[in-house]
């Protein structure tokens, strides 16, 4: 069995903006702050004589590589978004940064959730990334719609009672 993966299908490149500047505090952060404290770290552990049994030296290694490559995404990531920052002129529909509530059919549960772009995604907040197959299947739907979503518990039905738009 090969180690080959097919590359991930490319996200949606939209982001709000709170969220890009979120991104871009990181990238600073890592660039400026990070960065040159664990290269410092490293030839402090590298100075100390025979790396193969040095531990603070492997664990510098990889931690410079994983700030690597997060920087390197970043880089290449920020300039590819696109900040949505308008309200869409139809407030009762659900598109991109809205707030919903929607009501499970059957249970009667509520959930809210917030449709964000795929690098701002929290679920502690309820902000799912408008690539997820929840929010793909309630766009575009109005107040009071029921929808069909095909999760990974099977085909679940909601009904969307709340859309709201931040200012």
């Amino acid at each position: 069995m090969s180690r080959w993966r097919p590359p991930a299908p490319s996200s949606t490149a939209v982001i709000t903006r709170d969220g890009f500047e979120r991104l871009r505090e990181e990238l600073n952060d890592l660039w400026k702050v990070r960065r040159p404290e664990v290269v410092k770290a490293l030839a402090a552990a590298a100075a100390e004589g025979d790396r193969s049994e040095n531990a603070e030296y492997t664990y510098r290694k990889k931690q410079l590589g994983e700030i690597d490559r997060r920087v390197r995404y970043l880089s290449k990531r920020l300039p590819a978004l696109r900040v949505v920052e308008s309200r869409p002129t139809d407030l009762e529909a659900v598109f991109f940064g809205a707030r919903v509530e929607i009501e499970h059919c059957t249970s009667g549960e509520s959930q809210q959730y917030r449709i964000v772009g795929p690098d701002e995604t929290d679920a502690r907040q309820g902000w799912i990334s408008i690539d997820s197959p929840l929010a793909r299947a309630m766009l575009k739907k109005r107040l009071d719609d029921e929808f069909e979503a095909l999760l990974p518990g099977g085909m679940q039905r909601y009904v969307i009672i709340a859309v709201e738009y931040a200012d």
